[in-house]
């Protein structure tokens, strides 16, 4: 099953070789680690050796080169640190403003009046009238209205004529006088004031002209003694 021979006793080395190889090997390290290992990796050179073996050359650019990377790293390092002081925020300290107290009004100090509040407008006061007639006239029908006024007095007046227009003559009598105000053909209503120009009976005469009634609604007010239908 084993092919391999196993030594005799006296085949294997003795203590005092295996002392005298290991005295050996140390030593031989030791040569191999001043003339060779210390030259080539950290440019120390104690025998020459080295350097005639171009050794300690290599070993002194291997150490310019760790240096320049200590350099170069120690640079990042200052690069970033400034970096993060530019980044970071001032905090300053907020500035609280004082209250500025004002100067407590003087008691001698003059008060202003105040501005009165504007009148309101007088509110639109609708005619009050006296006297209301409505009075339907057929076709080609008249009627006739007078106020007894006297001479300078002032009535005001309000007509309208439903279903249709009307004419209308608008005159006054009285003391042996006449007078005609005014006229009107195709008219559906008229308001105003009548001014009596003497004293008397002062009013309207109305016809309907339409081929249908009409209704005459006629609003009196002002200064007259009563109104009166003559037709």
């Amino acid at each position: 099953m084993y092919n391999t021979d196993i030594p005799n006793r006296e085949e294997l080395p003795s203590t005092a070789k295996l002392v005298r190889s290991t005295i050996i090997a140390a030593i031989v390290a030791l040569v191999l680690l001043v003339t060779v290992v210390m030259p080539a990796e950290y440019a120390l050179d104690p025998t020459g050796a080295g350097r005639l073996l171009g050794l300690t050359e290599m070993g002194e650019i291997k150490e310019q080169l760790a240096e320049e990377a200590a350099a170069d790293e120690a640079a990042q390092m200052v690069a970033v640190q400034s970096s993060t002081e530019r980044e970071a925020p001032e905090v300053k300290e907020p500035v609280v403003a004082e209250a500025v107290k004002e100067p407590a009004p003087s008691p001698e100090a003059e008060v202003a009046p105040a501005e009165p509040e504007p009148a309101p407008a007088p509110e639109v006061v609708e005619p009050q009238w006296q006297d209301e007639v409505r009075v339907v006239l057929t076709r080609g029908e008249g009627t006739e209205f007078k106020l007894t006024m006297e001479e300078g007095a002032t009535a005001r007046f309000s007509w309208v004529s439903e279903g249709g227009p009307i004419n209308f003559d608008t005159h006054g009598d009285g003391s042996g006088q006449s007078i005609s105000y005014e006229k009107g053909r195709g008219v559906l209503e008229d308001e105003g004031e009548l001014e009596a120009a003497f004293t008397g009976n002062h009013g309207w005469f109305f016809r309907n002209r339409n081929d249908n009634d009409i209704t005459l609604v006629l609003r009196t007010g002002g200064e007259y003694g009563q109104l009166k239908k003559m037709l």
